[in-house]
């Protein structure tokens, strides 16, 4: 009897030893598959950073996503926004220019043998002139003054004032001011003067004009202001072409007028190169600007150069 037990058990323990062994060669088997499918996708995810996968931008990606486990949605952004045109702000619209100014005034020609004589300008253009005279004081922050107001103005000088420095004034030229006559001696009895006198006070001035500023003056202004036919004469036979007096001047820092009380278009205003300066320039800006009129060179209105 036991010997048949022993043989009765023996196929069932072979039977069992073999379903063990398929049990554990599935599970390899399983495994070896597995394995498989995880490095086959390795290769993919890494390549997300290189553009092999067509879902991914190409732009390179910073950060956590380099290492291949994720993919930054920031790199994806960065990509769109670098792709597409960049927007340019609307430049700002160009001031535009002043229109170019016609003169509606022509100096008359010298008649007679003398020179027409202006104190204002006919004009209802709304355009004034600066002139500024004498040049005794000489103040370095004076030219910064009208340069930094856009002002070029008609200088007057005497060479008397001047001969000692006239250099001072070859920047007044050079920001677009111009030198004119008035006189060698600043003589305020000018008028009471012989014609000889009076035409080489004004030529003799000429000269010294041409000589340092390299043009020749073309208006004349008399000392003081008073003249006569005698003065225009010689003033007309020195190639002057007319006499500049004034009916508005800014003083001691306030304007005076000889008609009404507020500038005019086509103004010539007075003005004098004295330690005031600053005080008369300002009377005179707020004066130009409350009668709404624009600062010319006289020379550029009438054409003379």
């Amino acid at each position: 009897m036991p010997h048949q037990f022993t043989s009765f058990r023996h196929p069932g323990r072979r039977i069992g030893t073999a379903l063990v062994a398929v049990v554990i060669c599935a599970l390899v088997l399983t495994g070896l598959w597995i394995s498989g499918e995880v490095r086959q996708a390795v290769p993919v995810t890494r390549a997300a950073g290189t553009g092999t996968s067509p879902s991914l931008s190409d732009t390179p990606v910073t950060g956590p996503a380099q290492s291949g486990t994720s993919t930054s949605p920031a790199g994806t952004v960065a990509s769109t926004t670098a792709s597409e045109p960049a927007v340019v702000a609307p430049s700002a619209a160009p001031v535009p220019a002043d229109p170019p100014l016609v003169p509606d005034y022509i100096l008359p020609p010298v008649t007679d043998g003398m020179v027409p004589v202006l104190t204002k300008v006919p004009t209802e253009q709304k355009v004034l002139f600066l002139t500024i005279d004498d040049g005794a004081t000489k103040l370095p922050q004076d030219l910064k003054i009208l340069q930094d107001n856009g002002i070029k103005a008609s200088l007057f000088l005497a060479q008397s004032f001047i001969s000692g420095n006239p250099a001072f004034f070859n920047d007044f030229v050079a920001a677009g001011s111009v030198v004119e006559d008035h006189s060698v001696s600043h003589a305020l009895n000018l008028i009471q003067l012989p014609y000889a006198a009076q035409k080489a006070e004004i030529c003799q001035m000429a000269d010294f004009v041409q000589q340092h500023y390299g043009r020749r003056p073309v208006f004349f202004r008399p000392p003081g202001g008073p003249y006569t036919n005698v003065t225009r004469k010689a003033a007309a036979d020195c190639g002057m072409k007319a006499i500049i007096d004034w009916e508005a001047k800014a003083n001691a820092g306030k304007m005076d007028y000889q008609y009404g009380a507020a500038l005019r278009p086509g103004e010539i205003v007075l003005m004098h190169f004295r330690p005031e300066f600053a005080a008369d320039i300002q009377a005179f800006l707020a004066a130009q600007k409350a009668a709404g009129l624009k600062v010319v060179l006289l020379e550029d209105y009438l054409k003379t150069g």
